[in-house]
């Protein structure tokens, strides 16, 4: 399935599935009076509002590139996990109000329902699943608005089982556990909307991508057997895709015609990385030594040929390997 029908069946497939939690989960809520149940039908109702923001906003991402905007609309999806994130912090947020108000009034009795533990268990095994699938599509197609809604899944796993905690020790005789997983139902909301903004915040500032990525940029510009070096390595997100920046150098006596082979040819290795969108080559003749005025002054890379990874030369500037711009240099020994 393409990415376009894949992301946008996962917002039409949450959203139904949140519309009957909330119609279980409200009446569990109503039967039994549950803390616990009525702050998870607060974190569903909750659901389904990010859920037709998220069913929106992936409809917008997965429109085709116009001419205002030619790599597409990917870099939406940032923005639309944002909105997420701020419905979730606000349903967190009055769980936690609702809880603290209970223990301090001592307003919360016994509840012996069976339909809420029903409801509260059916609620964990359909988020679980709910989970893997939207897990699985936002690995295939690199989607954080569907990163979002997975991890949001994750975790109602966990505000169920602790809102049926909370059911259960009511009906034991601990009334006053219904509150306090009230309690933990709250702080794993909170957490998820920390976590879904933590994510998201690197693609809209334009933040370089983990080492790893970095190292193997490096690894495949020197893959080519006429590629000499590379040096002024950037790479950044733009939107949820990495775009890629360096020097490569070359014999300066080769002709025009093989330089433009050799470029094409690390632009498609490069952008065969499934992170990556765009790759922007400079080709500089090796003999100009371009890389010691411009990288000179503080890490010099090198990598073996046929070896897929790099290691740090000492120099004299005492800077250490790796620095925070993702500006990196290498060259074949």
């Amino acid at each position: 399935m393409d990415r376009k029908r894949a992301v946008r069946r996962v917002g039409v497939v949450v959203l139904a599935a949140n519309l009957l939690l909330v119609a279980a989960k409200g009446v569990a809520w109503w039967l039994t009076g549950s803390l616990a149940v009525g702050s998870e039908a607060v974190n569903s109702i909750a659901d389904v509002a990010y859920s037709l923001v998220v069913l929106g906003g992936l409809y917008l991402t997965t429109q085709p590139p116009d001419f205002e905007h030619p790599h597409g609309h990917e870099r939406i999806e940032p923005f639309v996990s944002l909105v997420v994130a701020v419905g979730v912090l606000a349903a967190g947020a009055g769980v936690l109000w609702t809880a603290t108000n209970a223990v301090l009034d001592g307003s919360y009795g016994r509840s012996t329902s069976l339909v809420a533990v029903v409801v509260l268990v059916g609620t964990a095994i359909g988020k679980y699943v709910l989970y893997r699938y939207c897990l699985g599509v936002a690995e295939d197609h690199r989607s954080p608005a569907t990163r979002a809604t997975a991890l949001d899944n994750r975790n109602d796993i966990l505000t169920a089982s602790a809102a049926l905690v909370g059911v259960l020790g009511s009906a034991i005789g601990y009334p006053v556990l219904d509150p306090l997983a009230a309690f933990v139902v709250a702080a794993g909301i909170l957490y998820t909307g920390y976590e879904i903004i933590q994510d998201n915040v690197n693609y809209l500032v334009g933040a370089a991508p983990d080492e790893d990525l970095r190292e193997e940029i490096l690894s495949r510009a020197l893959d080519h057997p006429e590629v000499n070096g590379a040096h002024d390595v950037v790479a950044h997100y733009v939107g949820p895709e990495v775009d890629v920046s360096l020097h490569i150098e070359v014999e300066g006596d080769m002709t025009l015609h093989d330089a433009h082979d050799i470029e094409t040819a690390v632009v498609e290795n490069l952008r065969s990385i499934p992170e990556i969108d765009d790759v922007f080559v400079h080709i500089d003749p090796r003999e100009l030594g371009e890389w010691e005025t411009r990288a000179g002054d503080g890490d010099r890379w090198t990598a073996e040929d046929g070896d897929s990874g790099v290691e740090s030369e000492d120099n004299d500037s005492g800077v250490e390997s790796g620095d925070d711009a993702g500006n990196e240099s290498a060259t074949r020994k």
